[in-house]
């Protein structure tokens, strides 16, 4: 084994634990099995591309950066789309752990079931297009382009588009919201 090889198992690790995902999840999200993952994560095993591509997909890093390559110069974030939910994510940030900011296109839903939900964390959103309604606790708040909304999200919360045209916002999530909303 090279000395690169051996680096990714305590990477997969850290990147794993600072997303705050348990083998299992990575494994559902990946394919590969758990006894495989530990392997990997304990230096046990040598990854192949085949499990290293899902790996970095899951984590939302680069190849590059998980097995440490050299820096390219490159600062440009490389946006790649998710969809949950019926919306579109662009992650507009690749350090894992911390805040993550996304770019979310959200289709018109004025019958959306509004099921007001809570997890750890914290969220920041601006509206760059179309309207947001936001069920925040007993409040029912609907936002237009230019306004902001930050709120701990121990509230129990629900955000929506109510139409009529799609809607466009910058939200900043903490590595909690990042798993409710993203993954």
């Amino acid at each position: 084994m090279t000395d690169e090889t051996i680096q990714v198992g305590p990477r997969l690790r850290a990147l794993r634990q600072q997303r705050g995902a348990t083998l299992r999840d990575l494994a559902d999200e990946t394919g590969i099995s758990v006894s495989t993952l530990s392997r990997l994560e304990s230096g046990q095993r040598r990854p192949t591309l085949e499990q290293l591509l899902p790996l970095a997909r899951a984590h939302r890093v680069s190849l590059d950066e998980l097995v440490d390559a050299p820096a390219t110069g490159d600062p440009r974030v490389q946006l790649r789309a998710v969809r949950r939910h019926g919306r579109t994510f662009l992650p507009l940030t690749r350090r894992p752990g911390g805040l993550q900011a996304y770019k979310m296109v959200m289709p018109p839903e004025p019958d959306a079931v509004t099921d007001l939900r809570t997890h750890e964390g914290y969220e920041w959103v601006y509206v760059l297009s179309g309207r947001l309604r936001l069920l925040l606790g007993d409040r029912d708040l609907v936002l237009g382009p230019g306004e902001v909304v930050e709120f701990d999200t121990r509230t129990p919360h629900w955000v929506g588009n109510p139409g009529p045209q799609p809607t466009e916002v910058l939200a900043l999530f903490g590595p909690q919201g990042e798993r409710m909303h993203v993954r």
